[in-house]
């Protein structure tokens, strides 16, 4: 197969990121891969960053167009393209985040090269702790998934697949029965078109997927964050999140906060919620008081110990 390459000058600070937990996007010394599927065809895309502002994208497919567009995907998936400059003026004098701003310029949401992804891998994260998640996603691509005979790379199991597979060989594979049905019942909206999740009014399939039992708002906000990248949408049912909001309200190692508080909390960093909250996991980590990992997402932390005040948290919100 001919490899198509481009190698692309970000347009922020960037640095190439590790592998998956889910084992699909590998890392091979200084090489990222992953395989992609353009409709149901196979794609196996290289990323590489020679220099400092430029990254290097090579992929190999059958047809041209198809490599091409795997090297879109891929280019979304890690943020290449993304302009953070206005994110960085604005708030790297932040009270909360802005010193992990500061140190980590180049820190971008983790995105998915096919919106589907982040929404299945988002419906088997629900109410479970994070390892156990990735436990039943390495399962569920070993077990579903589609492999590139020559280089052994897997990829996610199609919408099509997933929305015909049997819900009890899904909980064979440690999802529970609703969780498994919601699966199922959110690739089928996908595989049909009823939920278009690449369409530019994401609301609309949104509300499709919510009618489905078992899908709820923090699912849609993972979706929109690494699936079709939403910036200014939070988790705000990640597990870390609530006790970051409710440690710094009020001072308790054991506080919580509602979902709604945590929503509130980064509502003055409108437009950029999400990343904000990225940054102040990694801010809350660096100081030691964030509460251990529990279900999901980006979120990684420390135990607790010392804390900021609820002084604090009005100087965060306050204009």
């Amino acid at each position: 197969m001919p490899e198509v390459r481009q190698t692309v000058r970000p347009r922020w600070v960037f640095r190439l990121p590790g592998a998956a937990p889910d084992g699909v996007l590998r890392r091979r010394g200084a090489v990222l891969e992953r395989l992609v599927h353009v409709d149901g065809a196979p794609a196996v895309v290289r990323v590489a960053q020679p220099a400092r502002d430029a990254v290097l994208f090579g992929a190999r497919a059958d047809d041209r167009a198809i490599a091409l567009e795997a090297i879109e995907r891929m280019r979304f998936a890690l943020g290449v393209d993304d302009d953070l400059s206005a994110f960085h003026e604005r708030f790297r004098r932040d009270p909360l985040i802005g010193p992990s701003v500061r140190l980590r310029p180049w820190l971008r949401i983790n995105r998915r090269p096919d919106p589907f992804e982040a929404l299945a891998w988002a419906i088997t994260e629900q109410l479970i702790e994070f390892p156990r998640a990735v436990a039943i996603q390495r399962r569920i691509v070993f077990r579903l998934g589609r492999r590139c005979a020559d280089t052994g790379l897997r990829d996610l199991p199609s919408a099509p697949r997933l929305a015909g597979t049997a819900p009890a060989l899904l909980q064979s594979l440690d999802l529970s029965a609703g969780r498994a049905l919601a699966l199922r019942r959110a690739a089928r909206e996908v595989a049909s078109g009823r939920a278009d999740l690449r369409a530019p009014d994401h609301e609309r399939g949104w509300r499709r997927l919510r009618a489905i039992p078992g899908i709820g708002r923090w699912t849609i906000e993972m979706l929109g964050l690494h699936g079709q990248g939403r910036y200014d949408l939070v988790p705000a049912g990640d597990l870390n999140l609530i006790k970051l909001v409710g440690r710094l309200a009020t001072g308790s190692p054991h506080a919580r906060a509602t979902e709604e508080e945590v929503r509130a909390f980064f509502a003055p960093y409108d437009g950029w919620g999400g990343l904000a909250a990225m940054h102040a996991s990694r801010a809350a980590r660096a100081r030691s008081y964030m509460p251990w990992p529990g279900r999901n997402s980006f979120v990684s932390a420390a135990p607790a110990s010392g804390g900021l005040r609820s002084s604090r948290l009005r100087a965060i919100q306050s204009p």
